[in-house]
């Protein structure tokens, strides 16, 4: 590990280690990714049943176009009109350079790359290697990254970005194992360190990933959209999202009070219905406030559960209430699914043998057992649709700044299924471009004085459940408007008064006072955000706001909540771009950039 460094790149994610993939191949070298550990974080650790690619559509006889495919990543909501079209003109750039990394897409012997459609998705652009595509996209651009001899600092978290006039000059490391600090040099840094995933109790991000969203907010970049999530059904013990056949197989819902006695809940409030919405929760996995009358009532009546003090669980050993009377009950789609599967027979671990076998093995490999088990579940955050406000290359308000992946807020209110993926390369793509045409100036060590650390008995681990339990409590997706404020004003004397409250027992745990600093830096302002959008918008996407049904249908389509610290505003997004597309004009461009670059190397001479 050198002083000084051109680029930093934080994560060795999708985003991380192909924003350091596309520098170097642009001719940026004095560069080095820093990592907390190379084999954690989301991309690597994280799958769905069928986790998702999505681009621009490459097969088959239906239309397509880089404007429609940004005309509906835009209607999503709360999306700027410049990330909608990068995101959709750089989609097959961005896919194909995974595909000539060897990545397996799916391919006929034409070259067509089979597509289907997923979650606000029109046409067929969606594609996937499995259950673990984003694994294979990392592994991937790591063997890249590691030909080339990029330099990993392992172990290290960044703990402080330091600025100058408002531009990056440098980053405070401090080592995971000896809590030793490190200050490094350089002109730019991209985060790519993913969403905010640990300020919830109820999640299902992994444990190893926990996000860096508050070193942006400590540097005075604004964020975008941070009320906007994911949240799903999801298994508690072991992390993973319970969508798919997992529902579609129909499992026997119940919940257990503190003295064992357990009821199917979900039977006892709707009756045969209930059959009906636990399967469409196969297909419409996030809650949403639309479907409150349909399949997110699973999601509500789950919550009630929880919140009651009950348990609940998926049971997979037993039919549910109302199969009684053969599966001729069940609604016509939910029914003609399992005939066509030769799924219309015994329970549902019978079923899910014969439907999705690698989904039982999966839990087997994490010691649990569907066939003897009971699966404990949460309402869980699975996806952060804000993040950190950036412009059209991903560069913060801070210059030399950037983030890219689901660290960078352009995803906006609903947002096609896999279209988090594609953003990684395109994010990074773009800051890797942006960075590569501003020349490597020269640096100097910054000066930075650490805060006085207290030393005694850690309360780390108390603060953090502490918060984490109430975020879950009353800012999830089931949002209580009052006790959102009362946790606000806690998270900010907390961040005020930060390291005169926080102890630790040595200088081994300097890491993770920081990664608890970070954690509640976000917290503040996801609070803020979730309170704006509460008393501006009400209830929409993700957002069921004090059990209120929906007022204005399309307010937060056309606008974004942008937040600065604990100071959270409304404001407009961007119109989609009418770039210039004549060719001669652009070929005379690309001209003039040639020359200028030859120019500047002559003269670099």
């Amino acid at each position: 590990m050198k002083n000084k460094y051109n680029t930093l790149i934080i994560g060795t994610g999708c985003a991380g280690y192909c924003a350091a993939d596309r520098l170097y191949s642009f001719g940026v070298r004095d560069i080095a990714v820093v990592t907390e550990g190379r084999y954690m974080g989301t991309s690597r650790n994280t799958g769905s049943d069928k986790q998702t690619y999505y681009k621009l559509s490459l097969c088959g006889s239906d239309g397509d176009s880089v404007r429609e495919m940004a005309d509906t990543l835009y209607s999503g909501g709360g999306v700027m009109g410049e990330h909608a079209l990068c995101e959709a003109a750089y989609s097959t750039r961005c896919f194909m350079y995974l595909v000539e990394l060897g990545v397996p897409f799916p391919t006929n012997e034409f070259g067509e790359y089979a597509g289907y459609k997923t979650d606000h998705d029109p046409r067929t652009r969606a594609t996937s290697c499995g259950p673990l595509t984003s694994k294979y996209m990392t592994e991937a651009l790591e063997r890249s990254v590691t030909e080339k001899g990029i330099e990993i600092i392992d172990f290290q978290r960044v703990v402080k970005i330091i600025t100058n006039s408002g531009k990056v000059t440098g980053a405070v490391l401090v080592s995971t194992v000896t809590g030793e600090c490190t200050c490094i040099a350089c002109n730019n840094i991209i985060l790519c360190t993913g969403g905010p995933a640990g300020i919830y109790k109820n999640t299902v991000y992994p444990e190893s990933q926990h996000g860096a969203t508050g070193l942006a907010i400590d540097a005075g970049a604004s964020l975008s959209n941070m009320e906007e999530w994911q949240y799903g059904i999801a298994s508690t013990s072991f992390r993973w999202n319970l969508s798919g056949t997992y529902q579609q197989v129909l499992p026997r819902y119940i919940s257990v009070d503190e003295n064992g006695n357990e009821k199917e809940f979900l039977y006892e409030k709707l009756g045969v219905e209930s059959l009906g919405l636990i399967f469409l929760k196969g297909y419409q996995w996030p809650f949403d406030t639309r479907k409150t009358d349909g399949s997110s009532k699973v999601d509500l009546l789950v919550a009630d559960e929880i919140k009651s003090g009950r348990r609940v669980y998926l049971d997979f050993k037993r039919n549910p209430r109302g199969l009684e009377d053969g599966f001729e009950v069940l609604p016509t789609e939910a029914y003609e699914y399992l005939r066509k599967s030769d799924a219309l027979f015994g329970r549902p671990i019978e079923r899910l043998e014969k439907m999705n076998k690698g989904a039982i093995e999966l839990y087997a490999s994490h010691g649990i057992d569907l066939y003897k088990d009971y699966l404990e579940i949460a309402v869980c955050a699975q996806h952060c649709n804000g993040g950190i406000t950036v412009d059209e290359n991903w560069q913060t308000e801070i210059e030399g700044l950037y983030a890219a992946g689901e660290a960078a807020g352009t995803f906006g209110v609903y947002r096609p299924g896999g279209s988090a993926l594609n953003s990684t390369q395109v994010g990074a793509l773009r800051a890797a471009l942006h960075i590569s045409e501003k020349g490597n100036e020269d640096n100097t060590l910054p000066k930075y004085e650490m805060p006085q650390i207290k030393y005694g008995k850690s309360n780390i681990k108390e603060i953090r459940e502490e918060l984490q339990c109430e975020m879950s409590s009353s800012a999830d997706f089931d949002r209580n408007t009052e006790a959102m404020k009362l946790l606000l004003k806690k998270t900010c004397y907390l961040c005020d008064n930060f390291f005169d409250n926080v102890e630790i027992s040595d200088v081994s745990e300097t890491a993770e006072l920081y990664k608890l600093y970070d954690m509640v830096l976000t917290q503040r302002s996801v609070l803020s955000a979730m309170i704006c959008s509460a008393e501006n918008i009400g209830t929409h996407g993700s957002a069921f706001v004090d059990r209120k049904p929906i007022k204005q249908e399309n307010l937060h389509r056309t606008t974004r909540t942008v937040t600065f610290g604990e100071r959270s505003e409304i404001k407009d997004v961007s119109p989609m771009p009418d770039p210039e597309l004549w060719f001669e004009t652009l070929l005379a461009r690309e001209k003039q950039k040639r020359e200028k670059k030859n120019e500047e190397s002559y003269f670099a001479q």
